[in-house]
């Protein structure tokens, strides 16, 4: 399975079905009157999230989406049969966007697991001769057609629903640290190298098993990303909806004029980005402390001390200071909460054929 985030599709709902003009003709029964049957609705198009399901691969591969239509009426007073619905299952933080002259109109947000939204309904079946009988009326000859359903064109936005979002520069060690703390096993180099996918991991309270929390690794942001530098700004949808980011700054990066030069770049972009998401709660971690003196590090904690900042010095790949990072997360996770994802009707840049790797998503004990 590839990971891809964006898909265009069309729906069709199904027609209804004509109502039926006939009249009852049978031997001892003169002038029966009418007997048509009305049709059947044509069946509707909706989206339903589900949980297991992590890409919207399969919409690249099949983009027209077509409910069966009503049947006609018969005679005898038959009623066609209704077009059964077509229900097209998403990934849980899917948003829908219908496509229309005047632009983009946001249809709904899949945020919960069983969702269930109506996005074309299926034409009405016509009425057949024998529901227009009446005193005045008793042999009428028409009947009703069958309703058109709806037709729409829709694209498709997964925005990834996490708790914690990673963020920081290329190399900064992310990938090592959601190995850590899951049993996400992204790809990792042991040269300077960039996380191309979102990763997921996701942490479970061994104490209480339905108490967890969901990390997304997105891609690290070089200077330049809001102008489509790098891997620009493409993934930072994936972290719209996280109640808190973790910054990681490897140590590598920190300098002696101005050592946290590293948060301020990637918050610049991340304000380009969207100002909201620049505002966004952080946890600021220098990573790969075991690369540095004992005598350096406790320079640059009194220099954090100094600016006033709230700096996690750790060694993702020792497992260094891992756990007071780890209670910090647990404590911001359960006192903050979601956002609501962040809209954006103009199109994506870049290929829209663009596929990538697969997305890992593993469930383990912390």
């Amino acid at each position: 399975m590839r990971f891809v985030d964006e898909a265009r599709i069309q729906v069709r709902a199904g027609k209804g079905g004509h109502g039926c003009l006939s009249f009852r003709r049978e031997k001892f029964v003169p002038r029966g009157g009418p007997d048509g049957g009305n049709g059947g609705d044509g069946g509707s198009v909706l989206l339903k999230a589900d949980g297991r399901l992590l890409s919207l691969y399969d919409f690249r591969l099949k983009r027209l989406y077509e409910a069966r239509n009503g049947s006609p009426g018969e005679g005898s007073q038959c009623d066609g049969k209704k077009g059964e619905n077509m229900v097209l299952h998403l990934p849980v933080g899917t948003l829908v966007f219908a496509e229309g002259p005047d632009g983009e109109e946001l249809l709904a947000d899949l945020s919960d697991p069983d969702a269930e939204v109506l996005v074309a309904r299926g034409g009405r079946g016509g009425k057949g001769n024998e529901h227009f009988k009446s005193s005045t009326m008793r042999a009428p000859r028409f009947c009703q057609p069958g309703e058109p359903g709806e037709e729409k064109n829709l694209r498709l936005e997964l925005k990834i629903l996490a708790d914690a979002g990673l963020l920081g520069l290329p190399n900064a060690g992310k990938s090592t640290f959601i190995t850590q703390v899951s049993a996400a096993r992204p790809k990792i180099a042991a040269y300077p190298f960039t996380t191309l996918t979102p990763n997921l991991g996701v942490m479970i309270d061994e104490v209480d098993p339905d108490r967890r929390m969901v990390i997304a690794d997105i891609p690290g942001l070089i200077e330049g990303a809001h102008e489509g530098q790098g891997l620009g700004l493409r993934f930072l949808k994936h972290v719209e909806r996280t109640r808190f980011l973790v910054h990681i700054l490897s140590v590598e990066d920190v300098g002696d004029e101005d050592p946290w030069a590293g948060f301020n770049l990637i918050n610049e972009e991340l304000r380009r980005f969207d100002a909201e998401l620049g505002e966004r709660q952080q946890i600021e971690v220098v990573n790969k402390i075991d690369l540095i003196t004992p005598e350096r590090l406790e320079e640059l904690k009194a220099r954090a001390k100094a600016d006033g900042r709230d700096i996690y010095f750790i060694s993702a790949r020792d497992g260094i200071d891992i756990e007071p990072l780890v209670e910090e997360l647990w404590r911001m996770r359960d006192e903050t909460s979601s956002h609501a994802p962040i809209l954006h009707f103009a199109e994506l840049d870049g290929d829209e054929e663009e596929e990538f790797p697969e997305i890992e998503v593993i469930y383990t004990r912390e």
